[in-house]
């Protein structure tokens, strides 16, 4: 076998070389291209072949990784002149590690397809201590079994790959976490620059935090009582005691002149839940008001879930 990977920057180096640890000692060979030479100066020391072009890449691999900025990039590596798309194998598996948009991988996925290759969305997740270590989440969107057959060598890689659906599939599973990961971090400044402008230090309100139902539970397994079965009754947390609580916070805001943003939208979905008679249900039934916004409707089999949060228990 021959494994290819295109981009050896802060994230791409350690991968690469963690797929040259995996693959190479059972004597396939793994050739590398950057735009800079000297980055795979290590990889080169450690065995990995070097080529000029991502095509001069292509023409050779069984099997094609890509680590790259954004979709500019990509396109870039893809279609550009000694691109992927004019060299690459029939029968071929390009995984595009890359933070990517759905609509470019759904794109480019048709035009590997003509070639009879088979491109993959496959984001990670785990930052450059998990590209490192190995302790990373690839979330795979394309073909299924072509996946399968695969992800031993995506395990070289990372201790998480995962097939999550058709192509765009990983996009769109990355640009949800990575969203959501900055909505909290705004909220944190928020509520944390709140308290401190109120006189408690900052180590403190952690602490406190962190021993609160939000710090020992993630949010995320939350999201499987209430969100995800669609059921809001009987309530854990009444909606109007949460709107008592989130009304109180943004007034001493007021007060203190600490602008609270996300905190008085997080009012008005609750005031609007007071007003359509839910005070009653559990307060996260707010969550209602914007996939009725959004058009969707959620609603998860019970045992669906179940099953989930058992395989998410048991240990790999």
């Amino acid at each position: 076998m021959k494994a290819g990977f295109i981009g050896l920057g802060t994230m791409g180096a350690s991968m690469a070389a963690n797929l040259q640890k995996g693959v190479q000692k059972d004597g396939n060979t793994v050739l590398v291209h950057d735009v800079r030479r000297e980055a795979a100066a290590s990889h080169i020391k450690n065995g990995a072949t070097w080529v000029d072009s991502p095509a001069a890449l292509a023409a050779e691999c069984d099997i094609i990784f890509s680590s790259l900025p954004g979709p500019v990039e990509f396109d870039a590596v893809t279609y550009g002149e000694n691109g992927l798309l004019s060299a690459i194998r029939k029968g071929a598996a390009y995984f595009d590690l890359t933070t990517n948009s759905p609509t470019t991988v759904r794109k480019a996925h048709a035009d590997y397809e003509k070639k009879g290759a088979y491109l993959f969305d496959a984001p990670v997740s785990g930052g450059p201590r998990g590209a490192a270590s190995g302790k990373l989440a690839i979330w795979c969107g394309g073909d299924a079994e072509v996946f399968d057959k695969w992800k031993p060598v995506l395990d070289t890689i990372g201790d998480a790959a995962k097939y999550i659906g058709p192509i765009g599939a990983g996009s769109v599973a990355k640009l949800v976490h990575n969203c959501y990961g900055y909505i909290a971090t705004a909220a944190a400044a928020e509520v944390f620059s709140m308290g401190v402008k109120a006189g408690i230090e900052p180590l403190a309100i952690w602490e406190a935090v962190r021993e609160g139902a939000i710090g020992r539970r993630g949010a995320f397994e939350s999201m499987t009582d209430q969100f995800l079965p669609n059921k809001y009754e009987p309530a854990a947390f009444a909606l109007r005691l949460a709107h008592k609580d989130v009304s109180l916070a943004t007034a001493l805001g007021r007060e203190l002149n600490v602008p609270m943003r996300l905190a008085n939208l997080a009012l008005a979905d609750l005031s609007e839940g007071l007003n359509r008679g839910w005070g009653h249900r559990d307060s996260r039934s707010i969550m209602v008001l914007q996939t009725e916004r959004a058009g969707v409707e959620i609603k998860v089999d019970p045992q669906r879930l179940t099953e989930a949060m058992e395989k998410k228990a048991k240990p790999s």
